[in-house]
């Protein structure tokens, strides 16, 4: 719980990671990209406050204490969710797979929701490990990285046929959330492979069945995914990097970001995400409650923001797509029963 000017808030944590990166996790003869990645996601943590700037060293691997002070402690998050990435190309355990992130489950319990991922060009071994990953972890949710290197190849596509039985199998299982990577590229990962065109398809083709929450926005891709996110009911923003990367580095491009996804998309389908531990939450979180729509002629034809719409961004709607009941003091007045929520199970 996060409380300010005496508003109390639920914080919901949509996007972050317990991550190993340090040279023992490096794969022999691909250390080259292993260092590559850490280090650029290092760069984007420059983008926040210098007094929340990590070393090199500890920003490689960090412990659960480190993570239980940054996200419960002085984030308050009520609730986090831990999104696998593997690129198991480079490091040797992956970067942080499932069983890296279930260490946090195992400490914390039920403040953290364990997301698990596919990729299709896996075929039959990969459907196998999906439906094991739930049996074992009961997961809600998958985060997908379109652009994550495998067996040569160097992306895939969400429309590519082999991902078909993959999201056929999502909603088989219950698994509604799909998180897919769509934002600022790594190295040295292709930026094109990140493109958001092939959100569009498969939402239309699983509305009603799964959600699918474009991380990052799409980012440099802003009107790209604007214009697709208002027509599709189960498209939603999330806001990692817009917050962390943008709201401290560049205020003015900042207020364009969010005034035009209040325009198009609009306060009931943004989430907010720290993506620790490229930046610490609680910076993020009192800038933005903090943060008004400037009064300038640039950004007249915007939405404002008010004290509900930031109550909503920060943990209202991703604890309905999670079917997570938020107690009433900290829900919008007059909102609708959560209950109603897609995001719930039967």
């Amino acid at each position: 719980m996060y409380e300010k000017d005496g508003e109390k808030y639920y914080i919901f944590d949509s996007h972050l990671h317990f991550w190993d990166a340090s040279p023992e996790n490096w794969k022999p003869g691909r250390e080259e990209y292993a260092k590559g990645w850490i280090e650029c996601f290092h760069a984007y943590q420059g983008l926040g406050p210098a007094d929340t700037h990590w070393t090199l060293e500890h920003f490689q691997k960090y412990s659960l204490d480190d993570l239980e002070k940054d996200v419960f402690v002085d984030g308050g998050a009520d609730k986090a969710v831990l999104q696998s990435t593997y690129l198991k190309d480079w490091y040797t355990n992956g970067f942080n797979d499932i069983g890296k992130n279930a260490e946090a489950v195992q400490r914390f319990g039920d403040k953290v929701i364990l997301n698990g991922r596919f990729d299709p060009r896996e075929g039959k071994a990969g459907l196998e490990q999906l439906e094991k990953d739930h049996a074992q972890y009961g997961i809600r949710g998958v985060k997908l990285y379109t652009a994550e290197w495998y067996n040569g190849s160097r992306g895939w596509k969400l429309t590519d046929p082999e991902a078909v039985p993959f999201l056929d199998k999502c909603v088989e299982l219950g698994i509604k959330n799909i998180h897919v990577h769509k934002g600022p590229t790594i190295w040295p990962l292709d930026k094109d492979a990140f493109d958001v065109s092939d959100v569009d398809h498969v939402a239309t083709d699983y509305n009603g069945e799964l959600n699918f929450i474009v991380e990052h926005v799409g980012l440099p891709r802003i009107e790209d995914f604007c214009f697709m996110a208002t027509q599709e009911p189960n498209v939603y923003a999330g806001l990692a990097v817009v917050i962390g990367g943008l709201m401290h580095a560049r205020p003015q491009f900042f207020n364009k970001v969010m005034g035009e996804l209040l325009f198009w998309v609009g306060e009931d389908k943004m989430t907010f995400g720290s993506d620790y531990a490229i930046w610490e939450p609680k910076w993020q979180i009192e800038g933005f409650l903090n943060w008004e729509m400037p009064d300038e002629p640039q950004f007249s034809d915007y939405p404002r923001l008010d004290t509900n719409g930031k109550r909503k961004i920060l943990g209202l709607n991703a604890a309905k797509l999670y079917g997570v009941e938020v107690p009433a003091e900290f829900q919008v007045p007059g909102a609708a029963d959560p209950a109603a929520a897609v995001g719930v199970e039967g």
